[in-house]
């Protein structure tokens, strides 16, 4: 496959290219439309408790109150004749919009919980219709049309969740252009910076804009098919632009350094696929393998990232694989064009790697230099002791945002807080008498305030009589029940209310739903716990099966294993001492609160595929010296200081796409990217820099370990970067130039990006001349 995809790219450059631009501008036209398929939400189970009781209320009882307009009287008290005249004049206008419904307000029921402590706010509630594509649009147009100055003396301010979810989805935009602004010339900088030349450090960004573009389409597409959450668009760009430039970084730095082996530009194409071609398809395999493992999940939330995480990743690869080799085919030696002054200066040093000369002292010391890196791993991960977990509110925005300054008015200046009642409704028909005992148990529940109903209104066990009944919550076929408490939403006292309502006895014969946003995080909690340990077995299993393909080992997939969960909990870990305990939350600019759960579980299964990314690039490298007779530690230290620059370059280049999240306005976007690039330079650092040799020097030759049959097996079926041993290799004239002084003998396996390849001329970190052409004798042409 890989022969042919090279000979396509020789002798089908030009077309190639021309079909490329052509599918970008196509792409183009259709993602262009993604953002207007997109939904927010998405983090509920469609099959839990919460999310069903909420189909009820909107199929019978006109939809729980999603939206609250907080009125003030500039003047007075909200009861001033003026005040309550135009009150109900915009009470009126909101039950004509065609977008809501069930709209409930103050001045209609008197109720002295819509009226604020100080008399000069009142609350009206409401319902925005529409699926989740149409919530968000009628929720904008709403907002628009009644927020601000309303006829004289009054101001209105949007909250509740349709406002919530309205200001999260136009900051997932921003927070997406200045990620972007701030990724893409940074990325062209450290390109410029590792590869030394003007040419070479465009082509990864060719390949990225391919990426983002079919990114972007896909996005489009599936949400015509199915439900995809708007945040997608994050984290596939994101994905798109770093992976794109891992692959391409790879092919290319393959290419010069085949180049400057002697090798003609035909046979450098052919060398190049097959090798550097075969790890990228390998390698997106294990991303895209981790990503699928999100199918398994309901939440819509998860469940589209990793629809449009594998497709981001398959996009990725194929651009790399058909539009690089056909980008360098036609561009052959002009590659290097545009060279820039510091290669040349870096090359200066010593003459043994700075990868290699880390892997020798490790191995030469392995329990040593290994304990503090691990020590230091723990200390990270120990915050995870204490983590909680949560779902996105009003605090994921930013403290100026309006719908989080109404949540905090309600709390500030209302007795309890209706936007986050718990409901009940009960689908069948309910006697006047059970229903009223019912209700007086559940308002002498700890933290309940009051207790709404058609019967009436109790609190403290009781009725209370000055309070009237809401007729609304009642008909003849089901019943609505509103339990407000005065507890701090989604705390752990909010969660143990909703466990209690669910646990007390109901009316005879009714069998109640118990919905509300602390019933939805209950339910996620148990939805997402429930299939963690499914997700997690798949990812474990895929992975094994692959690195075993890959390697012919059973050892190396459980060092990989044990290694990758030793730096995501690492990561993990500070993310929690971060955005939970708070620490660093004034440089940061967030609020402190429990971990959101859905992004937590995203960013474990990206953080995991992409340390697997890296594994097979260093594993790959160690094996092929292994099977081609070098001892162990030798092929650990060889493999490493081949390697090792790609790896940390690679990494420092993907870590950029997504710590420029970090500048995000979303809390939890903010942990996603920050979390995410931590994660990648952890792994390329402390794990592939330390840990790896430290383990395989531990392990020794049983590193290579596999039972017969599976050895068997995998001679038959596995699989490697090298290929099969009739890949077509460059002649020995023309690869080995040995003596030229080129420094790109056969040892100079470099498949950096540093520069180090970009000429005849050019010395590799690997030795000088002859020497790195006689140094190692397994060395892979």
């Amino acid at each position: 496959m890989f022969d042919r995809l090279a000979e396509l790219a020789i002798r089908r450059s030009r077309l190639i290219l021309v079909i490329a631009v052509v599918a970008v501008a196509l792409m183009g036209a259709v993602g262009s439309g993604a953002f207007t398929k997109l939904k927010g939400g998405g983090f509920d189970d469609p099959a839990s408790e919460s999310t069903r009781a909420e189909k009820v209320i909107e199929d019978k009882f006109g939809g729980e109150t999603n939206l609250l307009l907080l009125v003030r009287a500039d003047e007075g008290r909200i009861d001033a004749p003026a005040a309550r005249d135009n009150g109900r004049a915009l009470v009126a206008d909101l039950r004509k919009n065609a977008h809501l419904e069930n709209v409930v307000s103050y001045w209609d029921t008197k109720s002295p919980t819509l009226r604020s402590e100080d008399g000069r706010e009142a609350m009206v509630l409401a319902h925005v219709k529409g699926d989740a594509t149409e919530f968000e649009k009628n929720a904008k147009s709403v907002i628009d049309d009644y927020s601000g100055p309303y006829k004289d003396g009054l101001s209105v301010r949007a909250g509740g969740g349709a406002a919530v979810s309205a200001d999260m989805s136009t900051q997932v935009v921003d927070d997406l252009l200045l990620a972007e602004a701030i990724a893409i010339p940074l990325t062209l900088v450290l390109l410029l910076f590792v590869f030394g030349s003007v040419v070479a450090a465009l082509l990864p960004l060719a390949i990225a804009v391919f990426a983002i573009a079919g990114s972007f389409a896909q996005l489009s597409i599936l949400g015509g098919i199915t439900d995809v959450s708007n945040t997608a668009t994050n984290l596939t760009t994101a994905l798109g632009l770093g992976l794109a430039i891992d692959y391409a970084l790879l092919m290319i730095s393959r290419f010069r350094e085949q180049l400057a082996a002697g090798a003609s530009v035909d046979d450098a194409v052919r060398r190049t696929v097959h090798t550097a071609g075969r790890t990228v398809a390998f390698s997106a395999a294990t991303v895209a393998a981790a990503l699928a493992a999100l199918l398994v999940f309901p939440q819509y939330f998860l469940r589209s990232f990793g629809y449009a995480g594998v497709g981001v990743v398959a996009i990725a690869a194929l651009g790399s694989l058909f539009v690089m080799p056909a980008l360098l085919a036609a561009l052959g030696h002009r590659v290097n064009s545009g060279k820039l002054p510091w290669p040349k200066a870096r090359r200066s040093d010593g003459r043994a790697p700075l990868w290699g000369r880390l892997a020798r002292t490790v191995m030469r010391r392995p329990a040593l230099t290994a304990l503090p890196v691990l020590a230091v791993l723990l200390l990270a991960a120990s915050p995870l002791l204490g983590i909680a977990f949560g779902t996105p509110d009003e605090r994921v925005l930013p403290e100026d945002a309006k719908s989080r300054q109404v949540s905090a008015a309600l709390a500030a200046n209302f007795d309890g807080n209706d936007d986050a009642a718990v409901h009940i409704v009960i689908d069948r028909p309910v006697a006047k008498a059970p229903l009223a005992a019912y209700a007086t148990e559940l308002s002498a529940l700890d933290g309940v305030a009051r207790v709404e109903t058609s019967t009436g209104t109790y609190a403290g066990g009781r009725a209370e009589v000055d309070s009237p009944a809401n007729a609304a919550l009642g008909r003849a076929d089901a019943q609505r029940i509103n339990v407000v408490s005065d507890l701090e939403p989604k705390s752990d006292a909010a969660q143990s209310l909703v466990k209690n309502v669910r646990t007390l006895a109901p009316p005879a014969g009714s069998d109640p739903l118990v919905g509300g946003v602390d019933a939805e995080l209950v339910d996620s909690k148990h939805s997402i716990g429930g299939l963690l340990p499914v997700a997690v077995g798949l990812v474990v299993l895929t992975t094994f099966v692959l690195l075993f393909l890959f390697t012919g080992s059973v050892v190396q997939p459980l060092r990989a294993l044990v290694l990758n969960t030793l730096s995501l909990g690492a990561t993990l870990g500070v993310m929690t001492w971060i955005f939970q305990d708070g620490n660093l939350s004034g440089l940061l600019g967030f609020t402190a609160q429990p971990m959101e759960l859905a992004m937590t579980v995203l960013m474990f299964c990206i953080a995991f595929g992409l340390s697997m990314d890296y594994e097979v690039f260093v594993t790959s490298r160690i094996k092929e010296l292994h099977d081609q007779g070098a001892d162990n530690e030798t092929a650990v230290t060889d493999g490493l200081g081949h390697t090792g620059r790609i790896v940390s370059a690679a990494a420092c280049l993907l870590a950029v796409s997504f710590l420029a999240f970090g500048t995000a306005e979303l809390s939890f976007m903010q942990m996603f990217g920050l979390g995410s690039g931590l994660a990648i330079l952890i792994d390329a650092v402390a794990v592939r820099g330390v840990l790896v040799p430290a383990a395989m020097r531990l392990l020794g030759r049983s590193a290579w370990y596999a039972p017969g049959f599976l050895r068997r097996f995998h001679g038959r079926y596995g699989l490697s970067e090298a290929g099969p041993a009739s890949a077509p290799v460059p002649s020995p004239s023309t690869a080995i130039g040995a003596g030229s002084g080129s420094g790109s003998g056969t040892n100079s396996e470099s498949e950096t990006g540093s520069g180090t390849e970009s000429g005849a001329n050019s010395e590799t970190e690997s030795g000088t001349g002859s020497e790195a052409t006689a140094k190692t004798p397994y060395a892979h042409n």
